[in-house]
């Protein structure tokens, strides 16, 4: 049902219930959370009791870690002098170059005023590797780790076009770590 139809339905329900006692039978638990005070379950043994009440710390409590948990991430970049948002999971790798930095996304490029630094940090929880120094790769578009040498090592994206991201001697078990390899 749609939700002014639940509302509805429960008003109704509370009408009657003051005049009779009304037995509905469902399937479905959140239905008859929302529109019963009383709610029994029945399997082999019988019919049985369900605990249903919130505390009012209950729901406080549960309002209060939703609100910790909603968090909104953009990073935000600018081309000709548009400022333009983008979702963490649609980029695809972020690289500082001659004192800028650029986000990687879809085979464009986009300046970032943010420092490495503090993408790595905001991005971290979204999958997000320092690869290299001057480099940060989304861990959720790496197709391959490529070795070059005994020290030298690179990772392909699988990005629309076959990028190439250098991998840095030092970060390679840290990002086998990562990735369970």
């Amino acid at each position: 049902m749609e939700e002014q139809d639940r509302r509805q339905f429960k008003r109704i329900l509370d009408d009657l219930s003051k005049q009779i006692q009304i037995l509905i039978l469902t399937s479905n638990l959140e239905d008859a959370m929302i529109s019963c005070d009383s709610i029994y379950r029945l399997n082999e043994s019988g019919f049985h009791l369900l605990d249903i009440r919130d505390s009012e710390e209950d729901k406080q409590s549960v309002q209060e870690q939703d609100r910790a948990n909603i968090t909104l991430q953009k990073i935000y970049t600018k081309k000709n002098d548009k400022v333009i948002l983008f979702n963490p999971p649609e980029i695809d790798y972020i690289e500082s170059m001659d004192g800028s930095v650029l986000v990687h996304v879809g085979g464009e490029s986009f300046i970032c005023a943010l420092t490495l630094t503090e993408l790595e940090q905001k991005l971290f929880n979204f999958g997000f590797f320092r690869c290299h120094r001057s480099y940060i790769v989304n861990l959720q578009k790496v197709r391959e780790i490529i070795t070059w040498t005994k020290n030298s090592y690179s990772l392909r994206l699988n990005t629309g076009q076959d990028a190439i991201v250098p991998l840095s001697r030092s970060k390679l078990q840290e990002l086998k770590t990562h990735l369970n390899i």
